[in-house]
């Protein structure tokens, strides 16, 4: 099997080396590695369009090679989908492990999250791994202490019976881990956040009507809704977390609410003021 490992907190980020060196154990697997070349995170699916991509060989200490982009997360996926590696077509993408949580809201920011969606949008199947650190913060923030090892061990378990888990088509699996060895593994679904987030000024031009100013927007110790069956749950209870998400976004409820809204009727006042002028 193909297997593209990228992430958002860097090529030489600890995360990603540790899961690396587990999947080179898996029998089978082809692994390439494009990650960006710093850290990228809370980039959500930003793209880039404006300018051209530097990439850069890097070899890595086993003697194996991956390649750094100035890019994004979602860079990468496109990357290697285009043909970055001679003969490489991944056949699964495994984005992580992230240092720290990816839970409930925060999926819409990460960029971790963001590079498995990329794989679904691709038809491609998908993990996305975070990793809560030592001080079990419930959220996406930098810790200095964080222990990869169970949760590489089982990624790359999951991977290597990836063909035979019963995933839909067009599903991704988020999976969280936490600080401790784990209690369990725990199928959730996405909890919901409680941000805190404050506008704090961090500085100015110092003129007292000054023009320009520089401000925190991100608080801290946010919160959750603890309810069972959730993401955030099975984490603060010391479980892995293991979430399938999909792409489609549209709200079959909201849809049929809107037809009967008869949103088609708003026309007809329209093309009569058009004709009137």
């Amino acid at each position: 099997m193909r297997v593209l490992l990228t992430n958002d907190d860097g090529i030489e980020a600890d995360g990603l080396q540790t899961l690396r060196r587990a999947l080179l154990r898996v029998p089978g697997i082809e692994l390439v590695v494009i990650a960006p070349d710093g850290n990228r995170s809370a980039m959500a699916r930003s793209i880039t369009t404006m300018r051209p991509l530097w990439v850069e060989q890097i070899d890595f200490d086993d003697g194996t090679t991956g390649y750094a982009t100035d890019g994004t997360p979602v860079d990468c996926v496109r990357l290697a989908n285009l043909g970055l590696v001679e003969d490489f077509r991944a056949e699964l993408i495994v984005s992580g492990i992230n240092h720290g949580a990816n839970l409930g809201d925060d999926i819409t920011y990460s960029g971790t999250v963001a590079a498995a969606l990329e794989g679904i949008v691709l038809g491609l199947p998908a993990i996305a791994v975070s990793q809560q650190s030592a001080a079990r913060e419930m959220d996406f923030r930098l810790s200095d202490s964080f222990d990869f090892d169970e949760g590489a061990r089982f990624v790359a378990r999951v991977v290597e019976e990836i063909a035979d888990v019963p995933l839909p088509g067009g599903t991704l699996l988020n999976v969280n881990c936490p600080a401790c060895n784990a209690a369990g593994v725990r199928v959730t679904r996405l909890g919901k956040r409680i941000y805190r987030d404050e506008l704090t000024l961090s500085d100015s031009d110092g003129e007292p009507m000054g023009r320009r100013r520089r401000y925190w927007v991100y608080g801290r110790d946010h919160g959750f809704h603890d309810e069972p069956g959730t993401d955030l749950a099975a984490v603060a209870a010391g479980d892995i977390a293991v979430t399938p998400l999909h792409f489609d976004l549209t709200d079959s409820a909201g849809m049929d609410t809107l037809e009967r809204h008869d949103l088609g009727r708003l026309l007809a006042p329209a093309a009569e003021e058009v004709e009137e002028h």
